[in-house]
C-alpha cells in the first residue's frame, strides 16, 4: 500500500513524462536577447519598445550584459540619489558609444528590470559623460493614462525637467566623474536620433 492508501500493483500504468519536457531537457535552449531579438516596434521611431534596466526609485545601477542578455548589477550609486524614473534602452538601436540608445521613461509606477514597455519620445537630453557623448531620450509610457498624452518635454512641469537634469548632473559626483548636461531638445530631435540609431 502507498502512503495515501492506494494499492500499488503491477497493473497500474506507469506515469509518462510529457515528451516536450523531455525533448527540451535534451537540447540546449537559447534565450532571447533583449537588445538584438526584441523588435523596436511597428510605430518606431515615434512609439517604440523600451527595455527597463533600472527601476524608478532605485539606487542600484543595473545594465544589460551584452554577452548574455541578462540584466546585471553594475554598481550601487555613490551619492544619496535615486533614479527619478524608469531607465533603460531601445532594442535594435546602436549609438556612437556602441551601446543601444538610452531612454528615461516617465510613468506613474516603477517597473521591474528586464521587462519592456511601449514608450513615446518627448525630448532629448544631450549629455557628455567622461568626455564622451551619452545622450538620453526622454520619453513617456505610451500605455500610462497619466503620461501618454504628452508629446513634448516642454509640456511637463518645469520642476520635473529640473529634477531629471539635476539627477544626471549629480549621480556620479562622488565617483569623481564629470558629467555635463546641456539644454533639453524637442521631441522631433529625439525622434531623429532614434531613427538614426535604428
Amino acid at each position: 500500500m502507498s502512503d495515501n492508501g492506494e494499492e500499488v500493483g503491477e497493473n497500474r500504468p506507469v506515469p509518462r513524462l510529457n515528451e516536450r519536457i523531455l525533448s527540451s531537457l535534451s537540447r540546449r535552449s537559447l534565450a532571447a536577447h533583449p537588445w538584438h531579438d526584441l523588435e523596436i516596434g511597428p510605430e518606431a521611431p515615434q512609439i517604440f519598445n523600451c527595455v527597463v534596466e533600472i527601476t524608478k526609485g532605485s539606487k542600484v545601477k543595473y545594465e544589460l550584459d551584452k554577452k548574455t542578455g541578462l540584466i546585471k548589477v553594475d554598481r550601487v550609486l555613490y551619492s544619496s540619489v535615486v533614479y527619478p524614473h524608469n531607465y533603460g534602452f531601445i532594442p535594435r538601436t546602436l549609438c556612437e558609444d556602441n551601446d543601444p540608445i538610452d531612454v528615461l521613461v516617465l510613468m506613474q509606477e516603477p517597473v521591474l528590470p528586464g521587462c519592456f514597455l511601449r514608450a513615446r519620445a518627448i525630448g532629448l537630453m544631450p549629455m557628455i559623460d567622461g568626455g564622451e557623448k551619452d545622450d538620453k531620450i526622454i520619453a513617456v509610457c505610451a500605455d500610462d493614462p497619466e503620461y501618454k498624452h504628452f508629446t513634448d518635454y516642454r509640456e511637463l512641469a518645469p520642476h520635473r525637467i529640473s529634477e531629471i537634469r539635476r539627477f544626471f548632473e549629480d549621480y556620479k559626483k562622488n565617483e569623481h566623474k564629470e558629467v555635463a548636461v546641456n539644454d533639453f531638445l524637442p521631441a522631433s530631435v529625439a525622434i531623429d536620433a532614434i531613427q538614426y540609431s535604428m
